[in-house]
């Protein structure tokens, strides 16, 4: 018997329910119980044995926690079997859209598939129980494999220095936007240049970021043909102009075909060239920034490099940087201290250790801006990474970058009938359709676009970005997807065309297959009601 069908349990939106409750003003249905619902009094996932004589006799004269520091009563946790706990969480995953289950097109954020080798290798125990804090001696493993992976991230993108410390994206524009400030200190021009310069396509980190480091933002708009405007880049360039911050590949999708005049421009006029390196996976073999004059690039680990994202991180940010910047890499950083390069980097593919070889950290950066993370960075994310480099080599990154563009241009040329195409030119990674045809013709919007998606059994694409594009959906395919899979979600894109043509209040109405309906999203961000009330307690549940 299904939980919808169970004596007392009323479900009006036919999903199949087990409880009820009111968010925004409205009763929403959803099909799995809080784990205290479920809980029963005595159940146990783990039950520990008594302690032995022994271990009694040890705990004698041990230091206790002291009285005003106990609990007076038990916290009132969910009691539930191994087994039941087990199933709770496998259903809630499964009513979640993953792309371990379907298809995850989330533009900009690059939801790519994890490889499962990824997961074996930062699990083998050597890497797994390493601590930061291990004298280097037994920490050689862990040093040779960071260094290796700056290697190979200085090899990919053409900077001479690379930094691991960055705990994710953001956090290595920081880092970046802290080394161009300080480099323009020890120029006696920090007080001077005070603007960075924004295109419009970039990502809305990097005003916030540069922003935080004290600088004013100027955001200078588009072309027609959706690049920067290089007549405006070149006006607003001058003596109190810090840096350049581009996405590269835009979060249009577009790659810049003006980079080496922007780049030219901005290093002419004294200023950093900071190349935001989200989209790297769209450009892999073919273009290295460094090479090409950036001064500094961050890679996001988990956009290129298949690291995990978002609620299965942490992040991973390292930094690229060029000569000019090189000196105020945050420290330490692994250097190989014994030992010839190239006979360790030859070694390592070949899965051999190097004798003799010794790995350190280098403090000694006089002009380092200091540690931006504690210890070391993410290791985890590391090893990942290096798998994931290693597994496909020079040749399958490139191809990587060419599935990913072919996947986005395909859906480009598939879908421009349907939904409107701002800028109708060969893409990268991703694609940025409007749903404004749709919201002017039948008052459907992008939104419930978005939602009918849902009903299909795929994640929506990103919406509502980038900003410059009226009612934007922001589409990114991978290069792990296959050819079936794009068709029907291109089969999907055009059946909603259709619906919002023939019957656009059922759109609106969307999504009605899923577990849970339309919520108001407004009080949901707003009023989050966070907190069980169970048996015994004296207040009542109330929004956060």
């Amino acid at each position: 018997m299904s939980v919808a069908d169970a004596p007392g349990v009323h479900d009006p939106s036919g999903r199949g329910s087990a409880f009820s409750g009111a968010t925004g003003g409205t009763s929403e249905s959803v099909v799995e119980p809080l784990v205290f619902e479920r809980s029963r009094p005595g159940r146990r996932a783990v039950r520990f044995p008594a302690a032995s004589e022994r271990a009694r006799a040890a705990a004698i004269g041990q230091p206790v926690v002291p009285e005003f520091a106990r609990r007076a009563a038990a916290p009132g946790l969910p009691e539930l079997s191994e087994l039941e706990l087990l199933r709770h969480y496998n259903r809630l995953a499964h009513l979640n859209q993953a792309i371990d289950l379907n298809f995850y097109p989330l533009g900009s954020c690059t939801m790519k598939y994890n490889p499962k080798v990824n997961e074996w290798a930062a699990a083998l125990p050597g890497l797994a129980d390493s601590h930061p804090f291990d004298p280097e001696p037994l920490a050689q493993g862990s040093l040779e494999l960071m260094w290796l992976l700056a290697e190979l991230l200085e090899d990919i993108s053409g900077f001479c220095a690379v930094s691991l410390q960055p705990a994710a994206g953001a956090h290595g524009e920081l880092t970046g936007m802290l080394m161009t400030r300080a480099f323009h200190r020890d120029n006696g021009e920090g007080e001077q240049r005070r603007k960075v310069l924004v295109p419009d396509s970039a990502h809305g980190t990097n005003p916030a970021t540069a922003t935080m480091v004290g600088y004013e933002t100027v955001t200078i708009p588009s072309n027609q043909r959706g690049g920067i405007d290089l007549g405006a880049l070149r006006g607003a360039l001058g003596p109190d102009v810090a840096a350049l911050m581009i996405t590269n590949p835009s979060t249009l999708g577009i790659f810049e075909d003006q980079i080496d005049q922007v780049v030219a421009a901005v290093r002419e006029a004294g200023a950093i060239a900071y190349m935001d390196g989200a989209n790297l996976n769209a450009i892999l073999g073919r273009f290295r920034p460094g090479a090409a004059g950036f001064d500094v690039m961050h890679f996001n680990l988990h956009k290129t490099f298949s690291t995990p994202h978002g609620g299965g991180g942490p992040g991973a940010g390292p930094v690229g940087v060029g000569e000019r910047l090189e000196p105020y890499l945050p420290a330490p950083i692994p250097v190989l201290a014994e030992g010839d390069p190239a006979e360790v980097r030859a070694n390592a593919w070949a899965g051999r250790s190097t004798p003799g070889a010794r790995f350190a950290l280098d403090a000694d950066r006089p002009r380092s801006i200091g540690k931006v993370r504690s210890c070391h960075g993410n290791f985890g994310m590391f090893v990942r990474a290096y798998t994931y480099i290693r597994s496909n080599g020079g040749p399958g990154l490139r191809t990587i970058s060419e599935d990913a563009v072919l996947a986005a241009n395909y859906l480009r040329v598939r879908l421009r009938d349907a939904y409107d195409l701002p800028y109708d030119r060969p893409n990268k990674h991703e694609v940025v359709f409007s749903g404004r045809r749709q919201k002017r013709e039948h008052g459907v919007s992008t939104l419930d676009i978005a939602k009918a998606v849902l009903d299909h059994g795929m994640h929506p694409p990103t919406i509502y970005f980038p900003l410059i594009v009226e009612e934007a959906m922001l589409i990114e395919p991978t290069e792990t997807e296959s050819l079936e899979t794009l068709d029907r979600f291109v089969s999907v894109m055009h059946d909603i065309a259709g619906q919002v043509a023939a019957d656009p209040d059922s759109v609106r109405r969307a999504p009605v297959t899923t577990p849970v309906g339309r919520l108001d999203e407004a009080a949901a961000a707003r009023r989050p009601d966070l907190r069980w009330a169970h048996d015994g307690d004296e207040e009542t549940a109330s929004p956060a």
